[in-house]
């Protein structure tokens, strides 16, 4: 699986950014994907996870994007999308799009269970 992020940038505080991730799969298709974000001095933290068999009830989001943040899947473009609506200067970090193979629903937006990463792309949120 190759993953390629698009998006993110500098963006206002109460602004939108829309977050793209290309999945490219050569052997078995991931049934989890996920994003995540690193600030700096801080470990990568889990914010959306998405259970690609079940779209429709397997989603998960942290404490600290709840209803502002939205994962959503188009298939037919094998692309993953994060919706970041209202962000805060919190919000500010790098942000990595993730596979992988194991079951989802068991800690989804875990770390340690990611396969593979995509690369990280820049968001920054002024005050």
């Amino acid at each position: 699986v190759q993953l390629v992020v698009s998006g993110g940038g500098a963006v206002q505080a109460g602004g939108s950014l829309r977050l793209s991730c290309v999945v490219s799969t050569f052997v078995a298709s991931p049934n989890c994907m996920s994003w995540f974000r690193q600030s700096p001095g801080q470990e990568r933290e889990g914010i959306v996870a998405i259970d690609a068999e079940d779209a429709g009830s397997g989603k998960w989001y942290a404490d600290s994007v709840k209803g502002r943040f939205a994962i959503t899947q188009d298939n037919a473009a094998n692309t993953v999308y994060l919706e970041m609506n209202n962000l805060k200067p919190e919000d500010t970090a790098m942000y990595y799009c993730a596979a992988r193979f194991g079951y989802c629903r068991q800690y989804p937006l875990a770390a340690r269970a990611v396969d593979v990463w995509g690369q990280g792309t820049q968001v920054t949120v002024s005050s």
